[in-house]
């Protein structure tokens, strides 16, 4: 990511420096999407062994660039080949996860007219999400005071322009917070802040200066 400008320089010391000096092994992390450049999972080993090797739960989803990203059966094999015990995909399901119950998926987020193949895309993510916040419910049945918590890698609404389908979900399910990446080059006033009751934020790495994000409640805290 150096090549993206300066603000990017030593990222990946940074994130080591920054996770160690906040996240301890019972906390849990979840990275929306973006977390190797390489195109087959196989070429991702060193990626993921850099994951295993820092403290804390690891919970992922896909973003644009995850071309490695495969079905769950195939993913989990990986990591088991791989001895690799605390990173977890966040794909059709849900986790519950200290005071919190994890769902969402990648999203989808043009800010230009939508074409066929935009709603295809859009319509099979909207399902999804859908499919994710489901088993989120499914758990909260047994830890109602545990709040679901929606990530994805695109953004649902930015520049006064929303992704409809993935929004009127949010508002449906009655989503409280919702954390995005994918934007790096940002201006703050075209930052959708909340959807209806849905508070929007944005965590990519670069946008946090590449320090991990508490989410915190009342009782207990969260990365």
């Amino acid at each position: 990511m150096d090549v993206f400008g300066v603000k990017w320089k030593n990222h990946t010391e940074r994130i080591r420096e920054n996770w160690l000096s906040t996240i301890r092994s019972e906390d849990t992390v979840i990275i929306p999407g973006d977390v190797s450049w390489s195109k087959k999972t196989v070429d991702a080993t060193e990626d993921f062994l850099f994951l295993e090797s820092l403290p804390g739960k690891k919970i992922i989803s896909k973003g644009n660039h995850d071309y490695w990203w495969q079905t769950m059966k195939k993913l989990n094999e990986f990591m088991l080949k791989l001895d690799i015990k605390t990173v977890a995909f966040l794909y059709n399901n849900a986790f519950v996860c200290e005071d919190f119950i994890i769902c969402g998926t990648r999203g989808w987020f043009v800010d230009t007219v939508y074409t066929p193949e935009d709603e295809k895309i859009v319509n099979r993510e909207a399902e999804r999400l859908k499919l994710s916040l489901g088993e989120g419910i499914k758990l909260q049945e047994e830890h109602p005071d545990k709040e679901i918590l929606c990530f994805l890698h695109y953004p649902p609404a930015y520049g006064g322009i929303e992704c409809q389908k993935i929004t009127a979900i949010l508002k449906e399910y009655k989503i409280n917070r919702c954390f995005y990446g994918h934007l790096h080059t940002v201006i703050p006033e075209r930052l959708t802040k909340k959807i209806g009751t849905t508070e929007l934020t944005l965590v990519a790495a670069d946008q946090i200066d590449f320090m991990p994000l508490l989410i915190s409640t009342k009782k207990r805290t969260a990365y």
